[in-house]
């Protein structure tokens, strides 16, 4: 799938330069940054999907001694 992002000057200029040094392209390292951000990205984002919703109470909740005896690792 092609797409197209419009990058700050200076980010621009690092990754040309980044490219021109290793003799890869420019698209091989943002296609890098993406693969290894999403990862990061998706962590953050659903996480505080998920804290917003403990907050709202709307999200079940157990204390780690509930999570212990449910686990049988008391015994």
């Amino acid at each position: 799938m092609a797409t197209s992002i419009r990058l700050e000057p200076e980010v621009e200029k690092r990754l040309d330069f980044l490219a021109t040094q290793t003799g890869r392209t420019k698209a091989f390292y943002l296609r890098e940054l993406i693969t290894r951000g999403m990862e990061d990205l998706e962590d953050y984002y659903l996480a505080a999907d998920v804290l917003e919703r403990v907050r709202k109470g709307e999200e079940e909740t157990l204390s780690s001694t509930d999570v212990r005896r449910s686990l049988e690792l008391d015994n």
